[in-house]
């Protein structure tokens, strides 16, 4: 790809399309800046894809084409330096899903889950859908970037068979862990005989340079024993609606708990879903550098902007698009409903379990980005 600007600025207008980004302000001059979704059109290849597979004109029910299983793992093997096996792959139609799943394979062995917070809302759920208490460690913020907490770690008591359900790269903070910061995790995890969950969702998506990720399995055997690794193309090639996701597990008698909690209720991801997730991987890597580029203009630029607001402090997100802002310091009641009485829809942060926080979705176009945050500065010009 090339001309990158044109193809990131030609938005495609989401109004009135049953968004659930854009339809949660339908009839409002509200910029909607708050779920996980981009704004931009998908790669150029996958928008190719959907025409054929439309063209083709049946859509019955599929199986995951063996090509796609081997574009995931040259792609694990590519980018990670992470060799794994047809076998380990179990298809999930989405993320949630899978969190979810995690919790129902571990209801009758684990006695609470552990999460580090702030968090993705569903981690904070997902625990009491199976009544399992869900045990919160707030993150540690150190020189302008949200880490794990290895003191708290420490003092937990824990029980063998609990589970932790890891977000890595996190989300809401954008902290990519550090091979240093995984090591010390999957130690204490193994040797507290924890199971981990491992969201690597965003993992393809990382902003600062130099910066490559490390599955939490990759990172030795013993905690590769102990791993449920979650990802899937849809947060970096914007295929969200497509639920197309995949679990890895090495260790059989795991990946078989996995697929029982499964049984009967979870479906597979649709025939499109399969074809656009393969065609990702095959053709999306040009888009996808290109993308990450523009995402990074955004984030500088959205830092340079805020930096203008008295009583709110932005974080800069290593990975992921979205922007972690504490506006605790600002002079109102409610700083989500602040900012979008003033016409920018945030995401609040008491669902990340994180009161006063805020987060901001990084992923649309600089114009309407640039808009957003004029109306956030000028709503706050009198503080």
């Amino acid at each position: 790809m090339n001309n990158k600007e044109p193809y990131f600025e030609d938005i495609p207008d989401r109004r009135d399309t049953n968004s659930l980004k854009w339809g949660k302000y339908s009839g409002k001059d509200v910029i909607p800046l708050w779920v996980a979704d981009m704004d931009f059109k998908s790669p150029p290849g996958v928008l190719e894809q959907a025409s054929r597979d439309a063209r083709f004109g049946n859509f019955g029910y599929a199986k995951c084409p063996s090509g796609l299983v081997d574009a995931v793992i040259e792609r694990s093997f590519d980018l990670y330096g992470w060799k794994i096996e047809p076998s380990w792959l179990v298809w999930l139609p989405g993320m949630v899903c899978a969190l979810n799943v995690s919790c129902r394979a571990f209801e009758h062995e684990s006695s609470q889950v552990f999460t580090q917070t702030p968090v993705y809302p569903p981690f904070l759920s997902a625990p009491g859908n199976f009544n399992l208490p869900c045990t919160r460690i707030p993150m540690v913020l150190e020189e302008g970037r949200f880490g794990i907490d290895f003191e708290a770690l420490e003092s937990l008591p824990t029980s063998p068979s609990d589970l932790f359900m890891l977000c890595h790269p996190h989300n809401p903070v954008g902290s990519a862990f550090t091979k240093d910061e995984l090591d010390k995790f999957a130690q204490w995890a193994c040797r507290r005989e924890l199971f981990v969950c491992s969201d690597e969702i965003h993992c393809d998506l990382l902003l600062d340079p130099g910066l490559s990720h490390m599955p939490l399995a990759q990172v030795n055997p013993e905690i590769a024993d102990r791993a449920i690794t979650l990802m899937a193309p849809s947060k970096t090639f914007n295929l969200p609606g497509f639920g197309c996701s995949f679990a890895i597990i090495s260790n059989g008698n795991l990946r078989r708990r996995f697929k029982k909690a499964m049984a009967g209720i979870v479906p597979d991801p649709p025939a499109m879903g399969f074809s656009l997730a393969e065609s990702a991987y095959r053709t999306g890597e040009p888009w996808r550098m290109e993308l990450l580029d523009y995402l990074r203009e955004n984030r500088n630029f959205t830092l340079d902007e805020l930096s203008r607001i008295k009583g709110i402090t932005p974080y800069s997100p290593q990975a992921t698009y979205l922007l972690w802002i504490d506006a605790r310091n600002l002079p109102v009641e409610n700083a989500q409903s602040f900012f979008e009485d003033a016409g920018v829809g945030l995401s609040d942060g008491k669902d990340f379990g994180a009161p006063g926080f805020l987060r901001l979705n990084l992923g649309c176009s600089k114009q309407l980005l640039g808009q957003a945050l004029e109306r956030m500065v000028s709503a706050c010009v009198d503080f």
